[in-house]
């Protein structure tokens, strides 16, 4: 743990507090907010303890990077799997847009419980 450091101001010594810069450069999309919500909610300690040495938000943006990459790969191999091809889209539009939105919920399902829920 990091050694406290403080300032004299008058009569009183005042601890020399910032911010870390890495909470004003990421921009966290979807997945790593629900991340967010989830430490916050169920693992408190862990929150306040990366937010508190600056690790909390490259952590968010790693895992949100990760489960995007999981998404994208299980959306592939599904809709491969289950015959959702170019093909269909073209003969059946209606048909192809109904079985990506199943496969893309399944897949974010998936990434989820595996990289957020159960980490």
């Amino acid at each position: 743990m990091q050694e406290l450091t403080y300032h004299q101001e008058g009569d009183y010594l005042i601890p020399d507090l910032a911010l870390a810069p890495e909470d004003e450069e990421i921009t966290l999309g979807k997945y790593g907010m629900i991340y967010k919500k989830h430490l916050k909610e169920n693992d408190s300690v862990t929150f306040e303890t990366m937010r508190l040495d600056g690790t909390l938000w490259p952590h968010l943006a790693e895992t949100e990077r990760q489960v995007q990459e999981m998404v994208e790969s299980l959306i592939k191999q599904m809709a491969t799997t289950e015959g959702v091809t170019e093909e269909l889209k073209a003969r059946d539009m209606m048909a192809w847009v109904g079985a990506m939105n199943n496969i893309k919920a399944r897949a974010e399902e998936i990434a989820l419980n595996e990289l957020v829920y159960n980490n």
